[in-house]
């Protein structure tokens, strides 16, 4: 792994609630830029992502 990802996955794991966040609102920028055509898609890709950091306890619609 180059030290670069090493590095991002430090920190997304270590600020899993900022890391979070910023994956919750990407995910609904692009269920709005999409009009919400994927939105299963890009909810799995969120949750894999949140899953990734740790995080995802509590994510706005209480599924995970």
């Amino acid at each position: 792994m180059s030290d670069f990802m090493h590095e991002a996955e430090q920190m997304a794991s270590e600020h899993s609630d900022v890391a979070d966040k910023g994956v919750q609102e990407a995910g609904q920028m692009a269920e709005d830029k999409t009009g919400g055509k994927f939105d299963s898609e890009i909810q799995g890709a969120e949750q894999k992502a949140e899953g990734f950091t740790g995080g995802g306890q509590g994510n706005q619609d209480g599924n995970q």
